[in-house]
């Protein structure tokens, strides 16, 4: 499984994420300010799910219909500490075993919730 994070994910999270054996491309690292359609294309095709806090990725995928990213989860919190939401995502590939690929995954404190494109 490989993810490509958006900007605005924490890097700390991207070292867990890297650190548990997982490819991880950054936009900060690689490309940043581009646009959320160049992160959909380049995800696309690198056959990478990308990892957000941007709602707009929703709307562009269920309304605009681009070509789709293998799979977005879209974190709905912060929470308290920039390693969390790592921790949350290695939590459900390792643990949960949940499907990312082909679904809009949206990660809030107290659910998970996915809908597949």
């Amino acid at each position: 499984m490989k993810f490509l994070a958006n900007e605005n994910f924490p890097f700390p999270s991207i070292q867990l994420i890297r650190q548990a054996g997982f490819e991880v491309n950054s936009i900060s690292e690689e490309n940043f300010g581009i646009t959320d359609f160049e992160v959909l294309d380049i995800a696309s095709q690198k056959e990478q799910i990308i990892l957000t806090f941007d709602k707009d990725y929703g709307e562009i995928i269920f309304k605009h219909k681009p070509l789709n990213p293998p799979g977005v989860v879209f974190f709905r919190f912060k929470g308290n500490a920039p390693t969390e939401a790592g921790l949350l995502l290695l939590n459900l590939i390792l643990k949960e075993k949940i499907i990312l690929e082909g679904c809009f995954t949206v990660v809030e404190e107290e659910s998970i919730r996915q809908r597949i494109y």
